[in-house]
């Protein structure tokens, strides 16, 4: 792809704001799920693997606050890294004797957590992008 480098910065930028829209901003709506209707559920899967159900509470930080985060793009590098862990800890709890299982439809039974997942990794990697409240400035960007 040919143009200026500040064309191209440019164009990246665009691409971390879609990245984060996507990452953040649909993973907020599992989030306001979860605080309109509880964790009860998380708390029943994490009492099933012998986990204090109280954790179930930490899905409100890993869900709401650091998807909040990213999307506005404010300490876009740790919050990404909260959102891989709790999809890690998700993926671990839903779906781990069937990570090598298929959907009805053919899918992988994790992929919504993974893709969330991966697209936090991309944003620990990369940061915010300039098109962020933080500009994309600071280590912590």
């Amino acid at each position: 792809m040919g143009g200026t480098a500040n064309n191209r910065m440019w164009v990246l930028d665009v691409g971390l704001l879609a990245l984060r829209l996507a990452a953040g901003g649909l993973l907020l709506f599992h989030g306001v799920h979860k605080v309109l209707h509880g964790v009860g559920p998380i708390a029943g899967m994490l009492t099933a693997h012998h986990l204090p159900g109280f954790l179930a509470y930490g899905t409100y930080v890993g869900e709401v606050v650091a998807p909040a985060l990213v999307l506005v793009g404010v300490l876009t590098r740790p919050a990404a890294a909260v959102v891989a862990f709790n999809m890690v800890v998700a993926i671990g709890l839903a779906y781990g004797g069937k990570l090598a299982s298929l959907t009805a439809q053919g899918g992988w039974v994790a992929e919504l957590p993974a893709l969330y997942l991966l697209a936090a990794v991309a944003l620990i990697c990369t940061g915010p992008g300039r098109l962020s409240v933080s500009r994309g400035k600071g280590k912590w960007a």
